[in-house]
């Protein structure tokens, strides 16, 4: 059962009460999504493909961000056939500037497993779709939502922002567990995808003005960059997409300082596939 929001011992998921404000809020975000809803290029899509790219770049990356990439990718790669034939070193010189470039090679192979196992038509089913690289179960939701209008419960910072603030006002420490019962019950099943929208709106303008997501229990603040492994991992890209294959000495000409962040950015890079290593040289394909 959801910590009671307002101390009253008689109030908990599925009560008349909460039945009541879960209305009250389907209202107070509609209205919000009619007036400020942001115009984005994956929401004017239901094609599984540019939801499923638009998803793995939205993972810890902002939405401004991903924008500009979305489109030139989606202009490079407009299908699963297009991205699963390409070669290594253009998905990521595509995706260059999003970060985080595991996700492009599970991109790449989720679209190789989609062309392989399914006929190039991603599955519909959840378990499905978390079998592909790189999908979770909030993923394989949110894709389920937006590409074929699933009425699947799932949390992400901005709906976390939502519910904290109107069922736990003054409650710290809120897990996604306590909020899930919620989520679920407030569902708009009859345009979940238009509901998942609108929501993730509303909380991007409470987070503008208070963030209730820092008071939930899986709340994390983003780490620094400056200076950071993933700053190195990011320098070596660069280098390795302009200069093609290189010895080591070589890339540790090619950036200012060399040091053990880059040593292990360099090995991990290698250990997961971004990085080709062979003989004494790298490179990217």
């Amino acid at each position: 059962m959801a910590r009671d929001p307002s101390n009253s011992a008689d109030r908990s998921p599925g009560s008349c009460d909460y039945d009541e404000i879960v209305q009250s809020l389907r209202e107070v975000v509609y209205a919000h999504y009619q007036e400020h809803g942001r115009d984005l290029p994956w929401r004017k899509t239901t094609d599984p493909y540019r939801v499923l790219v638009s998803e793995v770049m939205l993972q810890q990356t902002q939405v401004d961000r991903v924008v500009p990439k979305y489109q030139s990718f989606i202009e490079r790669f407009s299908d699963f056939a297009s991205l699963a034939s390409a070669p290594t070193s253009e998905v990521l010189k595509e995706w260059q500037g999003l970060g985080y470039n595991r996700r492009a090679l599970s991109l790449q192979r989720a679209a190789t497993e989609v062309v392989s196992s399914y006929g190039g038509i991603l599955p519909r089913d959840k378990s499905s779709l978390m079998r592909l690289p790189g999908i979770g179960s909030y993923s394989a939701s949110a894709i389920r939502a937006f590409a074929f209008n699933e009425p699947d419960a799932f949390i992400e910072t901005n709906i976390r922002t939502v519910f904290i603030h109107h069922f736990f006002p003054d409650t710290e420490a809120v897990t996604d567990a306590e909020l899930m019962p919620i989520v679920e019950m407030a569902i708009d099943r009859e345009n979940p995808r238009r509901w998942y929208q609108a929501l993730m709106d509303y909380g991007v303008k409470l987070k503008r003005e208070e963030n209730s997501a820092r008071r939930s229990a899986h709340h994390r603040a983003q780490s620094r960059f400056e200076g950071s492994t993933r700053q190195a991992r990011g320098e070596i890209l660069r280098v390795l997409l302009q200069g093609g294959r290189l010895s080591i000495h070589d890339l540790e000409d090619s950036v200012n300082v060399w040091d053990t962040r880059y040593d292990n950015a360099l090995s991990a890079m290698v250990r997961e596939g971004v990085v080709r290593e062979r003989g004494e040289a790298y490179s990217l394909d």
